[in-house]
């Protein structure tokens, strides 16, 4: 007998050992063995653990060992225990009969039993609040009820969190609460027994309160007073809301499935997404897995191998409702038993169908913009070899009679924007030289062949009619305005032996004219673009050149930008001639077009810079000059 009292002495110490590391885990294990062991909610034997702390004056964790270690030393047979856990455990307890409420509880004793709930609290999901009996003045009728203790988790009706709460009054807190209310925890002090109140509407008073909330109480008396649990219906509805909304949202639902009850249940959602009428119930596994296309039978049956080894299942996979397919996505999971073996599935299934379909739709635009890359990066490539035969544009200076003459050609940065400019150079055969620029309206290879043409053109029209500058614009003019298209150009006559320039454009940027260290854009005399009318009028100005004059001629690409206003870039350009002109450089051109880069990369540039010879003299040999870009 006394080695059982030293064995019970002994568990009972290990027991408020262990409450001293964990009490909050120590007090849910003893109201869950408790509630397994009586048949009764955890909530009541939570109760029945305070209750008794409160009586014998220490803490909930010691009880809760103590208790812990009686209920396992029963297990393995000790008779051990007291007379309050034996009316626990009885199966069927008899109602405790009617006691006299306390008069009074000290204020040390209530400040004790307030921090003792406010410990519970602190370990405890949900709306909780403790609270003390205030009687009148002859220490009889109660009149109100304090709050001591709050879970973290409460905010009352007006807005006011957990700290904010005790101390103060339930008529202080909650000046509308109704009758019933009061009678049950009225009751619930006068009896001893549990009550639970509600639905009921509350109609909040104040500025903070909200119109209407309906809320259920469960009064639970502990000790000196009374624990009060709120359930607010409206956080319900509103929470259940928010959830359909997410749902809604995300385009999914969720299902439960006991398999030890056979119930089952979908959220509106998954009725939506498997078009299934809610009156018929859920779909049963037989009827989903119909569903489901056969090309897509192996990768589920590999799902449910995994998911049949604990793991969590996540599966993406098509289904046929009404003719159409869906495409769907469903995350399942599931509650164990201690082998391993599910009872419970829950999931989550998500309808990607609209995804998918925007995903081909891409995969097929994506296949659509290859190929036409691929056909400019043909077309590219057909434009540059119709430019190269042509005529190739020179790598290096070459020299006219008195004029050193330099070409560069910048292509658009996208093959789809090549084509377009072009340049000539040449003698005449009355000795004097002429020098064009040009910019077809338009890319690509329909805009190259209408440059050639141009090219062509001009170059025959100089051998056979006429090199005067307005004569050439004129028959250009007439031959774009038949085929529809236009352009602009400049073309300028340069006479060695008066080493003067005479020229005319249609709707081109002016040359620029540097002379030591000094450029100038030209006036542009009268003249139209090409190929908008069918008969134009073209005046023509004339320059003198003066030894180690520059001259520049260019398409708009050099000097206008992507964004920003016209002509953004002319002045880097003047900039860049006015130093070449003063620096003394053997090779001018060659630097000057070293240092020019064009300002605007979705269009073509060409440059064509000419210099008057200081020392005129017979004409070099040079390159072939008839170009185009």
């Amino acid at each position: 007998m006394e080695q059982d009292y030293r064995q019970r002495l002994a568990e009972i110490d290990a027991a408020v050992a262990r409450a001293r590391l964990d009490p909050v885990m120590l007090v849910e294990r003893a109201a869950a063995l408790l509630a397994g062991r009586v048949g009764c909610r955890v909530d009541e034997t939570h109760a029945y653990l305070l209750r008794r702390a409160a009586k014998q004056g220490r803490a909930v964790a010691e009880v809760a060992g103590e208790v812990l270690a009686t209920v396992e030393s029963r297990a393995g047979g000790s008779h051990g225990g007291d007379l309050a856990l034996d009316e626990l455990v009885r199966p069927h307890p008899q109602p405790a009969p009617r006691r006299r409420p306390r008069r009074s509880t000290g204020a040390a004793g209530a400040g004790a039993w307030g921090a003792m709930m406010q410990q519970v609290f602190d370990g405890l999901p949900g709306n909780h609040l403790a609270m003390l009996p205030v009687r009148n003045d002859d220490g009889g009728e109660i009149v109100d009820f304090r709050i001591v203790a709050v879970s973290p988790e409460t905010v009352d009706f007006s807005g006011r969190a957990a700290g904010q709460m005790v101390g103060l009054t339930m008529t202080q807190s909650y000046p509308a609460l109704p009758d019933e209310l009061w009678q049950a925890w009225r009751g619930a002090v006068a009896d001893g027994q549990p009550r639970e109140v509600g639905p009921m509407p509350y109609t909040g008073a104040g500025d903070r309160s909200p119109a209407d909330v309906v809320i259920s109480a469960r009064i639970q008396p502990v000790g000196p007073g009374l624990m009060a649990t709120w359930v607010r219906h409206d956080e319900q509805t509103r929470l259940a809301e928010r959830i359909a909304q997410i749902e809604r949202l995300g385009n999914l639902g969720w299902g439960e499935a006991d398999l030890v009850s056979g119930h089952n249940t979908w959220s509106q959602e998954l009725y939506r997404i498997y078009e299934r009428d809610p009156a018929l119930g859920p779909l049963t596994g037989e009827e989903q897995d119909a569903l489901l296309l056969a090309e897509d039978e192996p990768v589920r049956r590999q799902a449910a191998e995994a998911f049949g080894r604990g793991e969590t299942m996540d599966l993406t996979y098509r289904i046929r409702i009404g003719g159409r397919i869906k495409h769907l996505r469903t995350v399942l999971d599931a509650v164990r038993d201690v082998h391993g073996r599910p009872i419970k599935f829950y999931g989550i299934t998500q309808d990607l169908t609209a995804q998918e379909t925007n995903r081909a739709r891409l995969t097929e635009v994506e296949a659509l913009l290859r190929e036409h890359q691929r056909e400019l990066a043909a077309e590219h490539a057909l434009t540059a070899q119709l430019q190269q035969i042509v005529l190739p544009v020179p790598a290096e200076p070459f020299d006219l009679p008195h004029l050193r003459v330099a070409v560069r050609y910048l292509p658009a940065e996208e093959a789809s924007r090549v084509g377009g400019d072009w340049f000539h150079a040449d003698t005449t055969d009355d000795g004097s030289v002429v020098l064009a620029v040009g910019d077809v309206a338009g890319h690509g290879i329909h805009a190259a062949t209408v440059m050639a043409q141009l090219r062509h053109l001009l170059a025959g029209l100089t051998v056979t009619a006429t090199s005067d500058p307005a004569e050439l614009l004129d028959h250009l003019n007439r031959l774009l305005y038949r085929v529809g298209m236009t352009a602009t150009a400049v073309v300028a006559r340069y006479e060695p032996h008066t080493r003067v320039i005479r020229w005319a454009q249609a709707g081109h940027p002016a040359p620029l004219h540097t002379r030591a260290g000094t450029t100038a854009r030209l006036q542009r005399p009268r003249g139209v673009l090409l190929g908008a009318l069918p008969t134009a009028r073209y005046d023509t100005a004339t320059l003198p050149l003066h030894p180690g004059d520059l001259l520049l001629f260019y398409t708009d690409g050099l000097i206008e930008r992507r964004h920003g206003p016209a002509d953004a870039g002319l002045a880097e350009v003047i900039a860049a001639l006015n130093d070449i002109s003063t620096s003394g450089s053997h090779e001018p051109l060659a630097n000057l077009l070293a240092r020019l880069r064009r300002a605007n990369a979705d269009d073509d540039t060409c440059i064509l810079a000419v210099r008057h010879h200081r020392f005129p003299g017979p004409a070099q040999p040079r390159q072939d000059g008839h170009g185009h870009a």
